[in-house]
């Protein structure tokens, strides 16, 4: 892994969000991913879960933008300031992604603040969770 594999990583992670084709995704997430959130005591594991908790967000955030971008130094880890609207709420937060050899997310770790934006978040992602599980037949 190299800072270079990571780079073109988050690349096509900015080509995803500026074109809205979600299914950059495909390649950029590995099968065992996980995705911890700042509203769930319990990650989320596996690719089609965090596919779907991945795109449901980027349709819930307006007005998303990032700020500042830090990749440490042996490539792995990849931390992202943001801010967002969700329902007329102002948010500001983190992502903390890790890739692993092939440049694919392993781990995808966020925070967010104010309370206020962090509960507008989660009363929409709540109802879509809802709804994507209650389709699940495992």
């Amino acid at each position: 892994m190299t800072i270079e594999t990571t780079k073109q990583a988050m690349t096509r992670w900015h080509e995803m969000l500026g074109s809205g084709d979600v299914t950059i995704l495909n390649e950029l997430l590995a099968d065992d991913v996980v995705f911890r959130s700042p509203v769930a005591f319990q990650p989320y594991s596996g690719k089609a879960i965090v596919y779907f908790i991945l795109t449901n967000v980027i349709q819930v955030f307006e007005n998303f933008t990032y700020h500042r971008e830090f990749i440490s130094e042996d490539g792995h880890n990849v931390v992202l300031e943001f801010s967002a609207n969700v329902s007329h709420k102002s948010l500001k937060g983190i992502d903390m992604i890790q890739f692993n050899e092939l440049g694919q997310i392993v781990d995808f770790e966020v925070m967010i603040r104010p309370k206020s934006g962090l509960d507008a978040l989660a009363l929409q992602m709540s109802q879509r969770m809802q709804a994507f599980q209650s389709g699940r037949t495992d």
